[in-house]
């Protein structure tokens, strides 16, 4: 066994003895319950650990989380939110819609927050955003509302293109919705929006590819836990295929993607983290209204630009939350 393969080994069996000597303790137990991948969520993890710091509870010491990760396989959430449920854990924090579903479905006892990048009202998930109702709250993101605002800013980026490919992933609830936001941008901007669909990290790179076909084109990646995860591999094929592309993610950027340009994901976490602290401080998930994570992050690679040939207008860059030269 590789050495980092034996300290993960142990990392993990080290964490499960807490948790299960947390239970002996009447210490609490913090189910964190998502769609993604955990190497992709690193640092939105440490968010919430930091919500949960700035609320009086800190893992290890006088809480313990209880990780269940779907790693992009949606179906199998239900499970993993029963299993949490049969642990019995004393909240539900869950990332992205389907995991609040599944949450939601298997208990009305346990209280569940919420982080999301859509409307939780339609889709069922609570009555209201002031009034939430039952045993679930939470954050929401500005992610689902930003896309159409990434393909705008694509188009200005790359102002000769006719078309620009949208990568969507089928597997999430709000798919469709993304869609018709981004089609309503082929009018306004005389450009036409051709919709790539893709649920896992092959079906990516041949959307890629294909989104490269589209001569003098651009991609705009879409919203979702497996994207997010990805970001740094998405990257890596835009700059293989030489393909101008936008993602949520600052990760994206980072790795040599064009601008990211999205919701501050770390920070809506962090919110999660704070209500979550605030119910197993006793308060009620009816009693806490759903919040709005407002902060939108940009992150421009101009080295990526220049090997393009793509030129940033001033007036983008003063907006940049940073710029990568």
């Amino acid at each position: 066994m590789r050495r980092r393969d034996f300290i993960i080994v142990l990392s993990g069996a080290a964490g499960a003895l807490w948790r299960r000597e947390a239970r002996a303790q009447q210490v609490p137990v913090i189910g964190f319950l998502h769609a993604g991948l955990a190497d992709g969520y690193a640092k939105e993890v440490a968010g919430f650990k930091e919500g949960l710091r700035e609320t009086g509870y800190i893992e290890g010491q006088n809480a313990a989380i209880e990780y269940s990760w779907a790693n992009g396989h949606y179906e199998e959430l239900s499970d993993l939110a029963a299993d949490l449920v049969r642990k019995g854990v004393a909240v539900i924090a869950a990332g992205t819609i389907s995991a609040a579903r599944a949450a939601k479905n298997v208990t009305q006892a346990i209280p569940i927050v919420f982080e999301m990048g859509a409307d939780p009202v339609s889709f069922g998930l609570v009555a209201s955003l002031n009034r939430p109702g039952g045993n679930i709250t939470g954050v929401v993101n500005l992610a689902a509302g930003l896309v159409a605002k990434r393909i705008e800013l694509m188009h200005q980026l790359v102002p000769t293109a006719a078309s620009i490919a949208l990568l969507v992933d089928p597997g999430i609830a709000t798919s469709e919705a993304v869609v018709g936001e981004a089609k309503k941008t082929e009018t306004l901007l005389g450009i036409r929006i051709e919709v790539l669909r893709a649920s896992a990290l092959k079906e990516i790179e041949a959307a890629v590819t294909r989104a490269a076909e589209l001569q003098g084109g651009a991609l705009v990646v879409g919203i979702g836990p497996v994207f997010t995860s990805h970001a740094q591999q998405i990257a890596e094929f835009a700059s293989r295929y030489r393909v101008p592309a936008s993602h949520e993610a600052r990760e994206f950027a980072m790795a040599g993607g064009l601008p990211s340009y999205g919701a501050d994901l770390p920070d809506a976490y962090r919110l999660t983290g704070v209500y979550a602290a605030r119910i197993l401080h006793g308060d009620k998930p009816a009693d806490l209204p759903v919040q709005q994570a407002a902060k939108i992050e940009m992150v421009i690679n101009l080295k990526t630009a220049k090997a393009l040939g793509i030129t940033f207008p001033l007036a983008l860059l003063g907006r940049a939350d940073e710029v990568i030269e």
